[in-house]
């Protein structure tokens, strides 16, 4: 887990997939709550955890307005 989040956002990153902002999620909650791979009876919410946060980052960087381009 020692692999850094990537920055996502233009001018840093071109091209971003869906593939980026999964593995930036996937990243995140397993930094958060400590596990790489969750127990059985806690895989629910950590999968619900990643889809929120690929949710709210696509949308932050659909909406994010970068000055200077």
């Amino acid at each position: 887990m020692c692999r850094s989040i990537k920055t996502l956002r233009q001018p840093y990153a071109e091209n971003v997939t869906d593939a980026d902002i999964s593995a930036a999620a996937l990243q995140y909650v397993r930094k958060v709550s400590g596990f790489r791979q969750p127990a059985a009876h806690n895989a629910v919410a950590f999968d619900r955890a990643v889809a929120a946060v690929e949710r709210a980052t696509a949308e932050l960087l659909s909406t994010l307005e970068v000055r200077g381009r």
